[in-house]
């Protein structure tokens, strides 16, 4: 199980059975800019694989241009 803790949302999240950064940004509704993916003190790109216990801090980026 993937533990997601979303910001600026404040909503955590659990998810089974994600591969990559890609399929979590998917079963979000994100595009692949539209946040950051961080694992502890690692900011993730969309390829990086997930596995069972990670805890991840999807932080949404906004551009108020």
């Amino acid at each position: 199980m993937i533990t997601v803790f979303i910001e600026p949302d404040n909503e955590t999240m659990t998810f089974v059975r994600l591969n990559t950064v890609l399929m979590l940004q998917r079963r979000l509704g994100l595009r692949v800019n539209d946040a950051l993916v961080i694992r502890g003190e690692e900011l993730l790109t969309p390829d990086c694989q997930l596995k069972d216990g990670d805890q991840i801090r999807v932080r949404k980026v906004m551009s108020t241009g």
